[in-house]
């Protein structure tokens, strides 16, 4: 399977496990799970088949493990638009975490902090490398500090997924540090 392949794949389990699973007529459970053989029987049937062998290879190989296998069925580990609980346990997250953004976004982090936007979380990575390849995705990368540490203190929940990604309901400006 050619690079382009596995690309479009990876971005086909995106759209149906995070956003849009109805389209192809597949149902999420409470925790964002779908049986692997009603996933492929479903983009089977709405033009897209895929391999068993090239989706254990995407989910394998995917370079942010943006999804899980495990018994039988497949989820994505965050990012979704649709309502699921990943039942991740709260964890205590290091002092410091970051967001990578851009600067046409930095007037309203100032005044608003960190929303999920369309998301349930605000995402964070535990190094500025991520976060700066996060915010690359929409143009030159600014990556703020999120004082973690203090919003823990402060009662503020963190969980992590299962591919390294923290989420937290928001973060006030308060706890944000800006380049510069």
């Amino acid at each position: 399977m050619d690079d382009r392949r596995l690309v479009r794949i990876s971005k086909y389990l995106a759209k149906h496990l995070r956003h849009e699973p109805e389209r192809i007529g597949i149902e999420l459970d409470d925790n964002g799970w779908v049986e692997v053989e009603v996933f492929l029987r479903a983009a089977a049937a709405h033009g897209f088949p895929i391999d068993p062998a090239d989706l254990a290879r995407v989910v394998a190989d995917n370079d942010k493990q943006r999804y899980a296998l495990k018994d039988g069925r497949i989820r994505a580990n965050q990012g979704h638009s649709v309502e699921v609980d990943l039942d991740l346990p709260v964890a205590t997250p290091p002092a410091y975490l970051y967001h990578g953004t851009v600067a046409g976004s930095l007037a309203a982090i100032k005044t608003e902090g960190l929303r999920p936007m369309s998301r349930h979380h605000v995402h964070l990575s535990s190094d500025r490398e991520t976060a700066t390849r996060v915010g690359a995705r929409r143009g030159k990368p600014v990556v703020l500090s999120v004082e973690a540490g203090a919003m823990h203190e402060a009662g503020h929940e963190f969980r992590v997924s299962a591919n390294g990604v923290w989420l937290v309901d928001a973060v006030p400006p308060v706890f944000l540090r800006f380049p510069g």
